[in-house]
């Protein structure tokens, strides 16, 4: 009977080893500076795991309310703990209401409880929500979109007005505006008697300001000095993208079909386009080219890819012979074989 006895009081040791074995692991799992330390988040507020959000927030106002080291009923409690112990009591009290009233945040407190060998998963995901930014990343990219589109619209604008000011200095479009100004009564000259008197100085301004009115009207600026639209900043652009995208779908559809597959003659508008395609121009940078221009193009039939080889190796040949004939390109050339930066001698004297 010796052997069974001594038998049954290994096996009773060995359980309870197990047992120990068993709650370290479980409380090895929590670890300074995570959560709530090395106390569960449920039992500082005294609430079990399956309690509901209500219960959670129930039990952190009535611990709130006794553990305050503000509070007169702190203060009036005997043997009451001292300020500061009550303090980090109410800062360990805060922190398990604001893991447990979170659905997220509880949820990876609980997979740390169920699973405290993962410890650096459970690091990981603390500190991604304890760094991860407040304010929401969709605001953050709309506030961004909204001060470039802010910034393009008053560059634009800015660039446009100085388009208007140099205009309104040129005595070709000044002349015209004065006399457009005239014909439709705008620069009458009668005079005027009483109080209605104007002075030398008002009536050059208000000239001014007819000028630069009829200028503004009449004139067609192209390129990137021209008038600023809403639709053309980013805001906008962002907006419109998927309209802007069927419409170039669609319009690809169409030009395949009617002058690959139909063979159609290409109209002024296709003409254009092929054009500036052939040159690798923006159209702004299209815009900006005289009519005589554009027109010696047409002549020319550039949209012939052929054509366009032509046209650009002629361009090419005239640009040396500038170069060539250039005496300010002489001059350069003469400075950069003599003088020019990065030059090495070797004295034999």
């Amino acid at each position: 009977m010796a052997a069974p006895e001594r038998l049954t009081g290994f096996t009773g040791r060995l359980a309870v080893l197990l047992l120990c074995l068993c709650s370290v692991r479980s409380v090895s799992g929590l670890l300074e500076g995570l959560y709530c330390g090395t106390e569960v988040c449920y039992d500082v507020l005294g609430v079990s795991r399956d309690a509901s959000k209500a219960e959670i927030a129930r039990a952190y106002r009535q611990l709130a309310r006794r553990f305050h080291p503000d509070s007169t009923r702190f203060r009036a409690e005997p043997g009451a703990e001292s300020a500061e112990e009550a303090h980090q009591r109410f800062l360990q009290i805060a922190t398990a209401y604001e893991t447990l009233k979170d659905e997220d945040s509880r949820r990876e407190y609980d997979d740390m409880l169920d699973h405290p060998e993962q410890y650096y998963q459970h690091y990981y995901a603390y500190y991604r929500r304890r760094l991860a930014p407040r304010v929401d990343v969709r605001l953050v990219i709309l506030v961004t979109i909204c001060a470039i589109s802010a910034f393009q619209y008053y560059s634009w604008n800015s660039s446009y007005n100085e388009a208007i000011n140099y205009l309104v200095t040129v005595p070709k479009y000044r002349l015209q505006a004065a006399e457009m100004a005239r014909q439709q009564g705008l620069l009458s000259r009668a005079k005027e008697r009483g109080k209605n008197r104007r002075s030398k100085e008002e009536i050059r301004e208000h000239e001014e300001e007819v000028i630069r009115l009829i200028i503004k009207t009449k004139i067609d600026i192209k390129g990137s000095y021209q008038k600023p639209r809403v639709w053309d900043i980013l805001l906008c652009q962002l907006l419109l993208a998927p309209i802007s995208l069927a419409r170039y779908v669609a319009w690809y559809v169409s030009w395949v079909y009617r002058f690959r597959l139909r063979g159609q003659e290409y109209g002024q508008e296709e003409k254009l386009y092929l054009i500036r395609k052939n040159m690798k121009m923006s159209q702004s940078q299209f815009d900006t080219l005289e009519d005589s221009t554009i027109e010696d193009f047409l002549q020319r039939e550039l949209w012939i890819r052929e054509n366009y080889e032509v046209y650009r190796r002629e361009q090419d040949e005239e640009l040396k012979v500038r170069m060539a004939t250039d005496p300010r390109m002489k001059r350069y050339r003469r400075w950069m074989r003599n003088e020019g930066p990065g030059r090495l001698t070797f004295s034999d004297d």
